[in-house]
């Protein structure tokens, strides 16, 4: 008899806005999944509402088995796999635990000065790896770096080929190096 199948954090894509439908569903089956959320204010007649809005377009994250997943996508067709090249082929892209519960940490936050980036907008170089060590953050790892449109350096929790975002600045004071 074979092992039992791990859970995966799987960076999918719900098209055509589908995000919230899909986290509705998914909450609904009770499979764990997570949609970064932003608050927007939204101008309804004479009166300012705040309301959440996904943060990223589509993007929503699966906490499941392979074979849920695969049963998940067949019934749900705006359900896609985000991807990546591996050795000539594609493959579904699956975020590290550990990762993903940093990136929930910095993106389940109400900050407003939080800064969601596509992958090929944030500038490594040789951005050190760093954790902060106080605040609301403290335990993130991330890449202390200079974010393009910026003039000042921030943490970036990224996740590879998915997205990243951009912490508040930090006091120096506050991070030590990995």
């Amino acid at each position: 008899m074979g092992q039992p199948e791990q859970e995966k954090w799987w960076a999918m894509s719900a098209v055509f806005n589908r995000s919230l439908k899909a986290k509705d569903i998914l909450d609904a089956v009770r499979v764990e999944n997570f949609v970064p959320m932003r608050s927007v204010v939204e101008v309804c007649g004479r009166r300012r509402v705040r309301k959440s809005v996904p943060a990223i377009r589509n993007l929503i994250f699966v906490r499941t088995t392979p074979s849920s997943i695969r049963e998940l996508k067949s019934r749900y067709l705006f359900l896609q796999y985000l991807t990546h090249r591996v050795d000539g082929h594609t493959e579904p892209i699956v975020v590290p635990d550990e990762q993903m519960r940093h990136f929930i940490t910095v993106a389940s936050s109400d900050d407003e000065h939080l800064i969601y980036l596509q992958p090929e907008e944030v500038r490594f170089g040789a951005g050190d790896r760093v954790r902060v060590r106080g605040g609301v953050f403290e335990g993130v790892e991330g890449v202390f770096v200079r974010v393009k449109g910026t003039r000042d350096k921030r943490v970036v929790v990224m996740l590879e080929g998915v997205a990243a975002v951009a912490l508040v600045t930090l006091p120096v004071q506050l991070l030590e190096a990995l």
